[in-house]
């Protein structure tokens, strides 16, 4: 089941609850964003207590983790807020701890929290693909030139991680004091943004303030939008983040989808009726990545079990396709 839309959201407004899954200990607690309820990937909020301990270990899932506040220690080295990682499954980290607590983002992509204890990656886990970045003092304020077409000048990125076989994207954004757009726009990926400070106002839905979240499904309408102050957010793509820009406040998500079709089709005719050929459909095999799983949106070698028998996948490119779906 996709995650549904959720616009807008303000997790201030619920209170943390304690985590008891198994691996995680004693000492932390969550608040959920959105979550698929089938894959049981999810986005969240969490806090750690002071005093906080978990041993070193894995996930059965690639992880997600950008710190809010206060600080966290991987073994010897302490991350302060604005610290972003990306941990391929198989991956191992060394033991965590938190000496006076901290609060982050938690994004588990295509698959339920999970931990397994370990001092050693899985034999095929993929180390050269962990990031560890200080967003906030480690990267520079750019442009989002990766974003086609451009939006209006003010609004500036820092790419944090964009996987290269779907182009999904994990970034911090900021929109300039009194920024704003003022047309319609919606995309064909899954988009999601919390925002660490600041308030925007979109048209549909509203103001979004400090600790606002949303996931937004393909095809959704969104805009004119504006922000007096200025917003500090994080934001997470499931492809390539394409703008499709109207005027239209009241078309609906199948009219965006059929507007979007019409322009594949002027843009790439071959390829627009190749996909439509008389049997109604083609599936596609790509020899550069015969392992990919286009139901599923992973691309896996081979699956194994650990110990306690849930089947998952440390393949070459273990990875989601469409966090909307399998996040």
């Amino acid at each position: 089941m996709p995650r549904p839309h959720i616009e807008p959201f303000v997790d201030r407004d619920v209170s943390f609850k304690r985590l008891r899954l198994p691996g995680f200990g004693r000492g932390m607690h969550y608040k959920v964003l959105s979550l698929d309820t089938e894959s049981g990937a999810c986005s969240l909020t969490v806090r750690f207590d002071a005093g906080y301990r978990r041993p070193p270990g894995m996930s059965y899932s690639e992880m997600e983790l950008f710190i809010l506040a206060g600080s966290i220690s991987y073994g010897d080295v302490t991350y302060g807020k604005g610290n972003y990682f990306f941990v391929p499954p198989g991956v191992a980290m060394p033991a965590m701890t938190s000496e006076r607590g901290a609060e982050a983002l938690l994004f588990y992509n295509y698959g339920e929290p999970s931990f397994l204890e370990s001092d050693e990656d899985h034999s095929e886990a993929l180390r050269d693909q962990l990031i560890i970045v200080d967003a906030y003092e480690g990267l520079q304020w750019r442009i989002a030139d990766f974003v086609r077409p451009s939006v209006a000048p003010g609004c500036m990125v820092k790419l944090l991680r964009s996987d290269p076989l779907t182009h999904a994207h994990s970034l911090l954004y900021c929109m300039t004091p009194n920024y704003w757009q003022d047309n319609i726009s919606y995309h064909d990926c899954a988009e999601e943004s919390y925002h660490i400070y600041g308030t925007s106002s979109m048209m549909q839905f509203g103001d979004l303030p400090t600790g606002g979240y949303f996931w937004r499904p393909a095809w959704i309408n969104h805009g004119a939008f504006a922000s007096e102050l200025g917003v500090l957010g994080f934001g997470r793509t499931d492809s390539t983040l394409h703008n499709y820009f109207h005027f239209n406040p009241w078309s609906t998500p199948e009219e965006n989808r059929q507007r979007a079709a019409a322009q594949l089709r002027r843009y790439k005719p071959n390829l627009y009726e190749w996909i439509r050929s008389p049997d109604g459909h083609n599936h596609p095999h790509d020899f550069e990545h015969p392992g990919y799983d286009y139901d599923s949106g992973v691309e896996m070698d081979h699956e194994h079990r650990h110990e306690d028998g849930q089947p998952h996948s440390h393949g070459k490119k273990a990875r989601s396709r469409r966090r909307s779906t399998r996040a």
